[in-house]
């Protein structure tokens, strides 16, 4: 915090970074405004730990986005990836190395909060933000933001973080877009030993029968994780889609632990990821990879460019610095996250229209399997796979023209 102003602010309690949310993108974002010295106040309005619909697939992108120290509570550590297409052509393809970790989110979570704890971060659970204000009668000056909770309580702060997840309200102040909605099911199906020996180290990736559907089983010792997902508007279809998985699985004698649902959003394009002194990232952003839906790393990759742009918007002095924090904010994404999820839509729309293609290349051509195996353990991204390799720019530039010139298109690596 500048000098200058600490003794007005410990007079008003203004905070120099609010976070609203503490999930894996909020934690990043308050751990990151905390190892630079801000005061920050973290917001939950859950107490922790708590559940949440996901897989717990810890890819090379989420590990390497970790705070320095974190070891991950990994419940397994993937090696093979079975494919199959709505349950036929069944393959199982290796790796020597681990593909990536699995993690139950509500240990993963609060590990995280604890780091930013350690860093600093006050937090408060059970706490549910109503609003914010950057004008009005709450707000002393032009440099605050009043975070208003439920029962009236206001907080101050030089900036906010929005990491208050898919049905965000800060993402509603900032008017986040979104053109993508889909609908996650999982089950947590606890399994005897015999059974749980089976998936050890390996999972299950099912193409599904809805346009863009997938469905997956993700082993995490006596329980496995079993999920579908597909475009919003098929409910029962996805339901159906994930009763039959089950079944065929040889699961359905199994009594779930827990059975959820979720609806995870992409941002469009042009949706803003601020206004005036708030910023917003993670599910509250819109930020997630279209195709796979994955979204710890984009948590946890949004939340610290958060973070740390939070901490100059704090130190901005009037609206035209804090405007230029945050359109930097906008272009640390949109370099990054945003050009993957560019390249994640295309796979999305060819994936719904040829899974089959998707299946054949994955489990029977091997330079596809092997930018599968580099994604997930870290060594490129999507979108550095697109601009580093020519088969790869021609296999999408084939794809996006159609069926015809994806066939006439050479495979050879």
């Amino acid at each position: 915090m500048s000098g200058e102003n600490s003794s007005a602010d410990d007079v008003q309690r203004v905070w120099d970074v609010v976070v609203v949310g503490a999930g894996p993108a909020g934690a990043s974002a308050a751990y990151a405004a905390a190892v630079a010295g801000r005061r920050v106040l973290l917001l939950e309005k859950a107490e922790l730990p708590r559940y949440k619909t996901c897989g717990g697939g810890i890819i090379g992108p989420s590990r390497d986005a970790l705070p320095p120290g974190f070891e991950l509570p990994l419940r397994d550590r993937v090696h093979a990836v079975t494919f199959s297409s709505n349950g036929r052509f069944t393959r199982t393809r290796r790796s020597k190395q681990t593909l990536f970790g699995l993690i139950n989110r509500p240990e993963f979570d609060q590990q995280l909060v604890e780091h930013a704890q350690k860093a600093g971060a006050e937090l408060r659970t059970g706490v549910t933000v109503q609003r914010v204000e950057q004008h009005g009668s709450s707000v002393p000056d032009r440099r605050t933001v009043a975070v208003v909770l439920q029962g009236g309580e206001t907080v101050l702060a030089r900036a906010v973080v929005g990491a208050d997840g898919s049905a965000s309200r800060i993402g509603a102040h900032v008017g986040v877009k979104l053109d993508q909605v889909d609908l996650g099911l999982e089950a947590e199906i606890p399994v005897p030993e015999t059974v749980a020996e089976d998936w050890k180290g390996r999972v299950l990736i099912d193409w599904g029968p809805i346009p863009g559907s997938y469905g997956w089983v993700f082993p995490k010792g006596d329980t496995l994780t079993v999920g579908v997902i597909s475009a919003r508007g098929e409910g029962a279809a996805t339901k159906r889609y994930l009763e039959d998985f089950i079944a065929r699985l040889g699961l359905a004698g199994f009594e779930p632990s827990v059975s959820s649902g979720h609806l995870t959003r992409c941002r469009a394009d042009d949706s803003p990821l601020s206004r005036g002194r708030v910023l917003v990232c993670g599910d509250a952003a819109g930020l997630l990879e279209p195709w796979t839906r994955e979204g710890i790393s984009f948590a946890l990759r949004s939340g610290r460019l958060a973070g740390e742009w939070a901490v100059r918007i704090a130190e901005a002095h009037d609206a035209v610095d804090a405007r230029r924090q945050a359109l930097n904010y906008a272009f640390a994404v949109k370099a990054g996250l945003g050009v993957e999820m560019s390249v994640g839509k295309r796979l999305l729309a060819m994936f719904e229209k040829r899974p089959g293609l998707f299946h054949a290349a994955l489990t029977g051509f091997r330079p596809a399997w092997r930018a599968f195996r580099d994604i997930t353990q870290g060594s490129t991204t999507l979108g550095e796979l697109v601009r580093s390799h020519p088969l790869a720019q021609r296999a999408l530039g084939a794809l996006d023209r159609g069926p015809a010139a994806a066939a006439e298109e050479p495979v050879s690596s």
